[in-house]
């Protein structure tokens, strides 16, 4: 069972196992189209499309008409009806994967411990690494599955509410961490981010910093060394990003590096920064 990372080489030896499932992630802030234009154009044998704004995310409005951010999780009932809709049985090894170091593909890797399921892996340096390795792409969609039978089990991770967060800010000790780039943690980058700056308090990692120059990750004492300086004790530690998306980054990393714990603020900065009532901070 593959639990956190997998290598090109073991997932070419089982693209074609029927009890595989792998998941093409890839996606675009700003162009909503780009990932499936880009699974389109070529993707991993067998592979099927997840959409990170339709089967990883829910409405983006609650019942009370509170906004939730960009990319709020969905109902878990809706969850597990999409992963049965791919095939995904309780036994099943599902592989995520990208192109962009794994920064959506870690979503789905989170999501699926969410629901219960351990066996759940990212593809280590996405797209890149398995062409690198000689590996085919291919413009034919997979034959369709049986429709899978996973069952909803105990959830593998945690979450915190905005609420959470804001009494964290008045004095709750934890440590929140957040993985966007510089710029927009610094509150510099309008484009992604209408209001700009961070949770005060908050230290930034970007994501990218967990991974080498080659987009696979980090050896997993490298990634203890930097995020044990990072976020202290993990289970005091709240990861966030821009909309829940990328801060599961940080938390594969804090499990490839034996690090687990750390919680998930799934709202982040967009559902944060929807209300003006609650402090911001910018710069560095």
């Amino acid at each position: 069972m593959h639990t956190t990372l997998i290598d090109p080489a073991a997932l070419a030896a089982h693209v074609n196992d029927a009890n595989w499932v792998i998941l093409d992630c890839r996606h675009d802030l700003v162009n909503l189209a780009a990932g499936r234009d880009a699974y389109a154009a070529g993707h991993l044998p067998n592979a099927q499309f997840a959409s990170v704004e339709t089967a990883l995310s829910g409405a983006k409005r609650g019942a009370d008409g509170a906004f939730r951010g960009r990319h709020p999780l969905p109902e878990v009932d809706a969850f597990i009806e999409q992963l049965r809709a791919w095939g995904v049985n309780d036994d099943t090894q599902v592989v995520a994967y990208d192109a962009h170091g794994g920064m959506f593909a870690a979503r789905l890797w989170w999501m699926l411990r969410w629901v219960g399921h351990a066996a759940v892996a990212v593809l280590d340096g996405g797209l890149p690494a398995w062409q690198s390795a000689g590996q085919d792409l291919t413009t034919e969609l997979p034959a369709p599955r049986a429709r899978g039978t996973i069952a909803l089990r105990e959830p593998l991770v945690t979450t915190v509410d905005v609420q959470a967060v804001l009494d964290n800010v008045n004095g709750g000790g934890r440590t929140v961490v957040d993985a966007r780039a510089p710029d927009r943690f610094r509150g510099e980058n309008e484009t992604i981010d209408p209001v700009g700056g961070h949770i005060p308090g908050a230290k930034n990692r970007f994501f990218k910093d967990n991974l080498q120059p080659d987009g696979r990750f980090k050896a997993p004492d490298q990634l203890k060394s930097e995020l044990k300086a990072a976020v202290g004790d993990p289970n005091q530690a709240i990861m966030q990003c821009g909309s829940g998306v990328t801060a599961c980054h940080n938390l594969l990393a804090l499990e490839v590096a034996g690090l687990p714990g750390a919680a998930l603020y799934p709202g982040s900065w967009s559902e944060w920064s929807a209300d003006p009532a609650r402090p911001v901070a910018t710069g560095s």
